[in-house]
C-alpha cells in the first residue's frame, strides 16, 4: 500500500482542516507533529514513504536529503514556493512536486506584523507575564503611542500595502522603499516614497515585506541597522535571511533597537538562542500564515493533489 507522510503539523491542524477520508481509504497516512532534530532524523523517518506532504518553510528538503529517500515519488508543498525545499533536486530525481494556493496568507501575515508592532511598542508580552505572576503593573514599562509616529515599510507588495494601510489607520506617517518602487506606486498605497537610508533614519517602526532572493538577502546589515533611530522597532514577518543575524543580535543585546520577529534563521528557534533570551525582543513562532482559513486551503488542495497523483493524473505540478 502507498505510504504518505504528512509533515510539519506542528500546530496539530492537518486532520481537522480537510476531509482525508478518500486518501485514508487508498493509502497508509502518518501525521508528523514534531520537528525532526536534523537531516539524519528526517531521512530515517521518511525513508519508507512514497509521498511526502509538507508545510512550507518548516522541514528543510535539501538535495542531500532528497538523495536519501529512494522511494519518494511525490512531494506536495503548501504555497507556490518554499526556500527550504530544493525543487530542482526533486525534479532531477523524477519526483513530482505539487503546490497549493496560499489562501488569505497576505492578510494573515500582515495581521501578525500589526500585532507584533503593537506588542513591541506597548510591551504587551511583558505585561501579560506580569499579570500572570501577580505583579500586575510592577516591572512593566510605559510604551509610546504610535499615532503621529513614522512607519517605514520595506517592500510594498500585497502584504506591505496592507501594513501601510494599517499604519494610516493608526494615524502614522507611512514611508516606503524597495529597489523598484516608484513614487506613484507608493502614493497609490498611501505611503511616501523614501530612500532606504531616509526610511531607516526617520522611522519609529521598520517592517519588512520582501521576498528573499540573492538581491535581498542581508538587505539589512550592521550599517543599515545603525541608521535606525535608537529605540526603533524592527518587525520581520517575511524571511529571517533579509537581516544579518549577528548585527540584529548585537543591536538588541545592546538595547539600541527593539525586534519583533516571526521568522528565524533556524526554526524552531532553540530556547538558548540569544534572540530568545533578549529582553527587548517580541517573538512569535512563524505564525504569519498559521491561520485557520489558510490551513483550510492548504490542506484541501493538498488532499486533492495526493488523490490526483494516486490516479496518475497529477495537478498543480510545480513549474508546469
Amino acid at each position: 500500500m502507498t505510504r504518505i507522510a504528512v509533515l510539519d503539523d506542528w500546530q496539530n491542524v492537518a486532520r481537522a482542516s480537510a476531509d482525508w477520508t478518500a486518501v485514508l481509504a487508498r493509502a497508509e497516512v502518518e501525521f508528523f507533529r514534531e520537528p525532526f532534530a536534523d537531516e539524519d532524523a528526517a531521512a530515517a523517518a521518511l525513508e519508507p514513504f512514497d509521498i511526502v506532504l509538507a508545510i512550507r518553510e518548516r522541514t528543510p528538503f535539501p538535495a542531500a536529503l532528497v538523495q536519501r529517500l529512494p522511494k519518494l515519488r511525490m512531494l506536495g508543498m503548501t504555497g507556490a514556493r518554499a526556500a527550504l525545499i530544493d525543487t530542482a533536486a526533486l525534479q532531477r530525481r523524477g519526483v513530482t512536486v505539487c503546490t497549493t494556493g496560499g489562501g488569505p496568507s497576505s492578510a494573515s501575515t500582515a495581521e501578525i506584523a500589526l500585532g507584533l508592532m503593537l506588542a513591541a511598542a506597548r510591551g504587551i508580552p511583558a505585561g501579560d507575564a506580569s499579570v500572570r505572576s501577580g505583579r500586575f503593573q510592577l516591572g512593566t514599562r510605559a510604551g509610546p503611542v504610535l499615532a503621529g509616529k513614522t512607519l517605514g515599510v520595506i517592500g510594498l507588495g500585497r502584504i506591505g500595502s496592507r501594513m501601510a494601510r494599517y499604519g494610516q489607520a493608526l494615524e502614522m506617517r507611512v514611508l516606503a522603499w524597495s529597489r523598484n518602487l516608484t513614487a506613484e506606486a507608493a502614493r497609490a498605497a498611501g505611503a511616501e516614497h523614501a530612500s532606504k537610508d531616509a526610511l531607516l533614519s526617520e522611522s519609529d517602526v521598520v517592517t519588512l515585506h520582501l521576498v528573499l532572493s540573492e538581491r535581498t538577502r542581508g538587505i539589512l546589515g550592521a550599517a543599515e541597522i545603525a541608521c535606525m533611530k535608537p529605540g526603533a522597532i524592527l518587525v520581520n514577518t517575511a524571511r529571517a535571511g533579509l537581516v544579518d543575524e549577528t548585527a540584529l543580535i548585537d543591536a538588541v543585546q545592546s538595547g539600541r533597537i527593539v525586534a519583533a520577529l516571526d521568522v528565524f534563521h533556524r526554526e524552531p528557534l532553540p530556547a538558548n538562542h540569544p534572540l530568545a533570551r533578549a529582553a527587548n525582543v517580541v517573538l512569535t513562532p512563524h505564525l504569519g500564515y498559521g491561520a485557520t482559513e489558510v490551513y483550510a486551503e492548504y490542506y484541501r488542495e493538498t488532499v486533492e493533489n495526493a488523490l490526483a497523483f494516486l490516479d496518475g493524473k497529477p495537478i498543480r505540478v510545480y513549474g508546469a
